[in-house]
């Protein structure tokens, strides 16, 4: 083991490297993003408890893009290409920079959503440009130390570098909201584009196994949100009313929601899929955005909730139900899909349980209509991702093993 971190040639790591995990530098860069996410959630909480869909959807949905397409990037290529040098801590150390100037954002961001005006995006623009130059950076550095990849890396480098003149140009033209939109949409499916053109021409050398994990670490993360919305809304309701069986009801719900989701997206090895079949990564990549999004979005219903609990909301249980029930489905949906996206199969055990999760959602929510407090009908939404962990705990993993043998042949 090294003890010093000399600048070192970025000519590619081993993609077959034995006992390949995650840095402490890694796992603290991924520290910054409990903020971002948090932050997301708490803004969007607060225009949905106003009932103002739009601007917490519209608000959300671009927050935790910026957050998480910036995060995947850099993932993939410190997979590829991190030498843990100095050159590439002060590189991570900007990244995390940028994030916190992203998080520090939201709040002028969402409240320019609302006034339905202009879009005052300069400032996450900033910390979102920032955050991709540095990986423009270090793009050109890779082109520089490794010939077998060069065009790929200065691929990446120019798409990057291009789309980011096209996100500073927004700021300075400022045109009417939708416009900005629309423009801001156009340039998201930019971003998308780059590695699919950059990886066309010859993969750049990541490690599946890293990779895998990096993912399962955001995914634990994020579910960090899910957790803090709990607390906050236990503690609106033991306010309000002291320690009642709502307050036990919220706990056990918000917790059971965060245990489910982290059992049924850790029952796959996606690792083993990924090392046999490298050709799939942009369906994990690029499935898992919304994967993030709806978890995320949990724990901002779970925020709602809290508000609604201690009176201050501004819409009815049923609503605040639906802020936490309807992602919890997403994140079901976008499981099954990612599974079926990667094992390149359809299953029917997967939509019998999507049809199971949205059953119990809807029995929430008509539970919901009938009267029943708040505290009930989300501890009859958490069991939902349970539908997923029970369906393959009695049957299933003899379907994913098949698969997996079927995979490996």
């Amino acid at each position: 083991m090294e003890l010093t971190h000399r600048v070192k040639r970025m000519s590619g790591r081993d993609p077959h490297e034995a006992h390949r995990a995650a840095t402490p530098l890694e796992l603290l860069f991924d520290l910054t993003f409990v903020v971002a996410f948090s932050q997301a959630a708490s803004q969007a909480a607060h225009y949905f408890e106003l009932g103002h869909v739009w601007t917490a959807l519209i608000g959300f949905s671009i927050a935790v893009f910026a957050v998480t397409w910036a995060w995947i990037n850099f993932s993939w290529l410190s997979s590829a290409y991190d030498t843990d040098d100095v050159p590439f801590r002060v590189a991570t150390f900007v990244q995390m920079i940028g994030v916190i100037i992203v998080a520090l954002s939201l709040p002028p961001f969402f409240h320019s959503l609302e006034e339905g005006e202009h879009v005052d995006n300069s400032v996450m623009v900033a910390g979102y440009v920032l955050m991709r130059l540095v990986t423009v950076a270090l793009w050109l550095r890779a082109a520089a130390h490794d010939p077998d990849h060069r065009t790929t890396c200065l691929t990446y480098a120019a798409g990057v570098g291009i789309v980011q003149v096209g996100w500073v140009v927004v700021i300075f033209v400022n045109p009417p909201i939708w416009v900005a939109l629309l423009l801001m949409v156009g340039l998201v499916v930019c971003e998308l584009l780059v590695p699919w053109i950059a990886e066309g021409r010859a993969r750049t050398p990541w490690h599946a196994h890293h990779i895998a994990e990096r993912y399962s670490l955001l995914v634990i993360i994020t579910l960090g949100e899910v957790i803090v919305g709990t607390v906050t809304a236990v503690s609106a309701a033991v306010e309000e009313h002291g320690w009642s069986l709502q307050a036990v009801a919220v706990a056990a719900a918000g917790t059971l929601l965060a245990f489910g989701m982290w059992w049924a997206y850790f029952i796959v090895p996606w690792a083993r899929i990924l090392h046999r079949h490298r050709d799939r990564a942009f369906a994990f990549g690029y499935l898992h955005i919304p994967l993030f999004g709806a978890i995320a979005a949990v724990g901002a219903g779970l925020h709602v909730a809290a508000l609604r609990i201690s009176g201050e909301a501004h819409v009815d249980d049923t609503f605040a139900l639906l802020t936490v029930a309807l992602p919890t489905v997403v994140f079901v949906v976008m499981l099954a899909v990612l599974y079926d996206a990667l094992v390149r199969r359809v299953d029917g055990l997967h939509l019998r349980m999507f049809v199971g999760a949205v059953v119990v959602v809807g029995v929430a929510v008509v539970v919901s209509l009938a009267g029943a407090g708040l505290g009930v009908t989300l501890l009859i939404t958490s069991l939902a991702p349970l539908v997923v962990v029970v369906g393959y705990e009695a049957g299933g993993h003899r379907k994913a093993a098949a698969d997996l043998v079927r995979l490996d042949a």
